[in-house]
């Protein structure tokens, strides 16, 4: 799926750069230019080949800038950003591991680099996409914010007296903290977070309960709301779940907000009345954070893989000097 976004200048003026955000369903891409707007921002499946997963997105987002290259040659890229799920090493610019993806200490800066014949930086997509939340929408203003996405996964972006804060790159994995007795994670745990209520998990638990397939956990929530006990049964289990780990989450962090962006975020009060009900029942002395659904929406990850490529070290600026 191809979009168009010409007119979008939200990134301000800087050098043009390509941006790819890999998730655990889709892969997007895109092309800003050095006024800031959005050329163009294409959207396809993310290609999954088990272990070859990880040079299947860099042949794939090699061929995505290429086809850039060929469709705005008015525009020359001098940096790229990449951002992907799992466990990441940002300093050695390595995906350490992806329980949802496959693949363990893949070089993905080293290999976008060679394939793309630029500069690369290289992210967590859920960082990625807090950075720009909170440079451009929904958590700026605040000092002490948590930026969490609920997708096909859970994880979040903290963010402690203005500084994002990475804990070596396994700070924000929420989604791996326990907080019920089952399922099985596909991270060798059981009762994670994200086993409970992920959009993934939410659809499988439906249909493992009731026997119904189901597109996705929008379609278990349409359920609920028509009366179906199972699709309720699941939906308040993962606002229950979801509750207590932001409770854990600010015993220890006390943020002034919690910023929820991802497809479930997508339900809109049916999420967060109910998910702040419960979470004021579990606290008591503790601060009560803001929940805000998050501004910029399902391009937030490409768009902080883009602000992150901009502000790579002098060789893309002097690159940007070759081309003029």
């Amino acid at each position: 799926m191809n979009a168009h976004a010409d007119t979008d200048d939200r990134l301000g003026s800087g050098v043009p750069v390509l941006a790819f955000d890999v998730g655990g369903t889709d892969l997007k891409a895109a092309l800003v230019d050095s006024a800031g707007r959005i050329v163009e921002l294409i959207r396809r499946p993310t290609p999954l080949d088990g272990e070859r997963t990880g040079e299947a997105v860099i042949a794939a987002t090699a061929e995505l800038a290429a086809g850039f290259r060929r469709a705005h040659p008015e525009v020359v890229p001098v940096a790229a950003g990449l951002v992907v799920p799992g466990h990441v090493d940002e300093a050695t610019g390595v995906g350490v591991y992806s329980e949802n993806l496959g693949w363990n200490d893949f070089p993905f800066r080293d290999r976008a680099t060679e394939a793309y014949g630029m500069p690369v930086s290289f992210s967590h997509d859920v960082r990625a996409a807090g950075e720009a939340e909170y440079r451009l929408g929904a958590a700026a203003g605040f000092r002490d914010v948590v930026v969490m996405a609920i997708g096909t996964g859970i994880a979040g972006a903290i963010f402690i007296d203005g500084t994002l804060f990475t804990g070596g790159g396994m700070a924000g994995e929420m989604g791996h903290s326990r907080v019920a007795d089952g399922p099985d994670c596909a991270c060798g745990s059981r009762g994670c977070l994200e086993a409970v209520a992920s959009a993934a998990a939410i659809a499988r638990r439906y249909t493992a309960i009731s026997g119904v397939p189901v597109a996705g956990s929008r379609e278990v929530l349409e359920r609920a709301r028509s009366g179906d006990p199972a699709a309720q049964r699941i939906w308040d289990s993962a606002l229950d779940a979801l509750a207590l780990d932001l409770s854990h989450t600010v015993a220890l962090l006390a943020p002034e907000a919690v910023v929820i962006g991802g497809g479930l975020a997508q339900a809109g009060d049916e999420l967060f009345v109910p998910l702040a009900q419960r979470l004021d029942a579990l606290l008591t002395f503790q601060r009560r954070p803001q929940l805000i659904p998050a501004r910029i929406g399902e391009d937030a990850g490409v768009i902080g893989a883009a602000l992150r490529a901009r502000e790579l070290p002098a060789p893309a600026a002097d690159a940007l000097k070759a081309v003029r």
